[in-house]
């Protein structure tokens, strides 16, 4: 023992207190070397114009420095994300917190979720037209009214785009296709109209006299167009089919009533042969007493008391027009 202390502490003990010193000197908060060596290196830096780690310095939106006649195209020349440096419009959009206002633009995800029209605005239109002009031909002189293009084109087909945020640009919607024509625009005769206004049922309008026929069934917007199309066609073509059984149709299969050769017809004609043989007035032509005034008068208010129903201006008409005919 007392040799051991003599010749001092063992390799052991000197390896421990070389790293209990390198720990504190690793946590110390004085710098490893000295204080003016320091000094310099901060000096040097400063002297160079470097910035210290991790500090940026960020650029002034594009919006405080654009003009006021800028040529907003030139920002946004085709369909884009919403830019918020880049929109000098004091935009808000989200949920308000706490019964505040909306978030502003800066940082705003839901004005970067939703498509815009920004680069569709009308100086934007304009150069676009300017630009397709010399692919276009000059609108036909002769239409230069709408009573002209309905003439020559009756059949007006409607679709509508629709712009919607979601998984997917194409709405399902969109494929609709809605056609229209007037009846009056199409070849028909008389029994080819009724028979196709009898096929298309509530698609005809009466007061506008225009067939719509509005097809969804095919997954495309073209399929939906040429399935209305064989419809119209089909219709037109079966409207001027007569079958064997409209040959036996009475008077009350009829779709509206008929005055001539009517029961009301033959009725009015022989109660004015009987009275004007008691006024002892005799060979009196069928058709002179069809053309008088008091008939076409009798005609008119019972073909709408017929068809029209029984209203209360259809009723009094009626009322004058029989005490006329038998001159009460």
């Amino acid at each position: 023992m007392a040799a051991a202390a003599l010749v001092g502490p063992g390799p052991r003990a000197v390896l421990a207190r070389c790293c209990r010193a390198a720990g504190l000197a690793a946590y110390s908060s004085v710098p490893a070397g000295s204080t003016g060596e320091g000094q310099q290196r901060e000096a040097s830096i400063r002297r160079r114009g470097r910035t210290p780690q991790f500090v940026r310095l960020h650029a002034p939106p594009r919006t405080e420095r654009m003009a006021v006649n800028q040529d907003w195209s030139s920002v946004y020349p085709t369909a884009a994300a919403f830019k918020a440096a880049s929109v000098p419009l004091p935009i808000r959009m989200g949920y308000p917190v706490k019964r505040g206002v909306p978030p502003p633009k800066e940082g705003n995800l839901e004005l970067i979720k939703i498509p815009n029209f920004l680069h569709l605005t009308p100086p934007a239109i304009k150069k676009h037209c300017a630009a397709l002009k010399d692919f276009c031909t000059e609108w036909p002189s002769a239409l230069n009214s709408d009573e002209k293009c309905e003439q020559h084109f009756p059949v007006e087909i409607e679709t509508v785009d629709y712009v919607s945020a979601g998984t997917s640009i194409r709405n399902p919607k969109a494929r609709v296709v809605t056609l229209r024509v007037k009846l009056s625009n199409l070849n028909l005769d008389d029994h080819a109209k009724k028979k196709l206004i009898k096929l298309v049922g509530e698609r005809y309008c009466k007061d506008t006299d225009i067939l719509t026929i509005t097809t969804d069934r095919c997954p495309l917007r073209r399929q939906n167009y040429d399935y209305g199309i064989h419809l119209l066609t089909v219709l037109y073509h079966e409207s001027w089919k007569t079958e064997m059984w409209e040959s036996e149709k009475t008077e009350e299969d009829m779709e509206e009533y008929i005055w001539e050769n009517s029961c009301s017809q033959k009725n009015a004609l022989d109660t004015l042969v009987r009275i004007k043989a008691t006024e002892n007035v005799s060979n009196v032509a069928k058709e002179e007493l069809l053309a008088s005034e008091v008939v076409k008068n009798y005609r008119n208010s019972v073909t709408a008391l017929k068809n029209e129903g029984e209203t209360e201006s259809n009723m009094s008409q009626y009322k004058e027009s029989v005490k006329k005919l038998l001159n009460i």
